[in-house]
């Protein structure tokens, strides 16, 4: 068995930034405490073979040689100078990346997130594994960071709540690669997605910081009117009118600068946000108003919003006192949410039926959840 590489020493580095096997020689050693005798009996050298390499009187080109010490030391290929036999599916691998991480988008974005996840585990995990090896080119790591963030919204929409801290940690590990790599736009997206994740995991206050400095971050006015109404929704929920009503209206105000078809930046989202804020903090009669004053002037961008959309309608009418109305809004709330495998939706249906005292739906909505842990379950 190969002896253990000790990556964080500061000379091992200088080591592998030099790709010298005399130097990676000597150091491997050092560090692992190892005799030349003992290095050439894992290697099956001579002694005096591993001397000569060390002390420069021997120089190893032969390919073939260099890939059996990387193999039987346990080093990345690339780190003796050699390319691994993968490194051509890896290259075409990189070059078409973002397109998987479009297309995950896209399959999310149109209700589909568990097809999202199963196309994101596979890149994702290849370019875990690259970057382990020390291998962090610049392009590895931005489309690593990509997939960490789309793989942990994919994540936060099909997990139930009690599992949605997996989804904040791969957010926050996106974040993470944002900090480095000083591309501001992606940074700013990685606030956003990290914020709303920390919102649903229940860390509304960690959210918060997150979303008010993704605001600060975003030089596009999509990019900050979306930091907006995320910092909204985790307002409301942290009960803080007064940091609601200021994210709320920045929303606004850069929807009245330009029409958005975003996600997040649109007439229908900036409703559903308003109207579930203001119940949040305690304003019920103020969203009963405006529910039955305005009607959505666009349709959902993506099926879970009209989802979403629905339960708040659904706690609207609770608190205007509209049973019947509220129960039947609930009710195609659950059956669209285990439809598009939306656990957590599911859970805010029954929490909206168990405060308004509607137990049908509560209990229609404890089934729905056991038919979808059955189905997510391998057999």
């Amino acid at each position: 068995m190969p002896a253990v590489w000790l990556w964080s020493a500061p000379e091992a580095t200088t080591a592998l930034r030099s790709r010298d096997l005399a130097t990676i020689l000597r150091v491997y050693r050092r560090l692992n405490k190892l005799s030349q005798e003992r290095l050439a009996a894992l290697l099956d050298y001579d002694k005096t073979y591993v001397s000569m390499i060390e002390t420069g009187r021997r120089s190893i080109s032969d390919v073939a040689t260099r890939r059996h010490i990387a193999r039987t030391l346990g080093l990345p290929m690339h780190v003796l100078g050699v390319t691994d036999n993968d490194d051509a599916d890896f290259a075409a691998m990189i070059q078409f990346g973002d397109s998987t991480i479009r297309l995950a988008e896209i399959a999310r974005q149109s209700g589909r997130a568990v097809d999202a996840v199963n196309e994101l585990w596979p890149l994702v995990a290849r370019l875990e594994a690259r970057a382990a090896e020390g291998r962090a080119e610049r392009d590895t790591m931005i489309l690593l960071g990509q997939g960490r963030a789309a793989l942990g919204v994919s994540l936060g929409t099909v997990l139930p709540e009690e599992r949605l801290t997996a989804a904040a940690r791969w957010t926050g590990k996106a974040l993470v690669i944002a900090e480095r790599l000083g591309d501001r736009a992606f940074l700013a997206h990685a606030l956003r997605m990290h914020g709303n994740e920390l919102r649903k995991a229940d860390h509304v206050g960690a959210a918060i910081a997150r979303l008010g400095r993704a605001v600060a971050v975003s030089e596009d006015r999509e990019g900050q009117g979306a930091a907006f109404a995320l910092l909204a929704r985790a307002a409301g929920e942290h009960g803080d009118p007064d940091l609601f009503e200021l994210a709320i209206n920045g929303y606004r105000k850069r929807l009245d600068d330009g029409g958005g078809r975003s996600m997040l930046f649109n007439p229908f989202t900036f409703r559903e946000i308003q109207l579930r804020g203001l119940v949040a903090t305690g304003r019920a009669a103020d969203a009963v108003r405006i529910m039955r004053a305005s009607i959505p002037d666009a349709a959902p961008v993506a099926p879970q919003w009209h989802i979403i959309e629905r339960v708040t309608a659904g706690q609207v009418l609770l608190a205007a006192h509209q049973r019947d109305a509220a129960e039947e809004t609930l009710r195609t709330a659950l059956i669209a949410a285990e439809v598009h495998r939306l656990p957590h939706q599911i859970q805010r249906t029954i929490r909206a039926a168990d405060e308004g005292g509607l137990v049908e739906i509560s209990a229609g909505g404890q089934l729905a959840l056991r038919r979808l842990n059955a189905l997510l379950t391998p057999q």
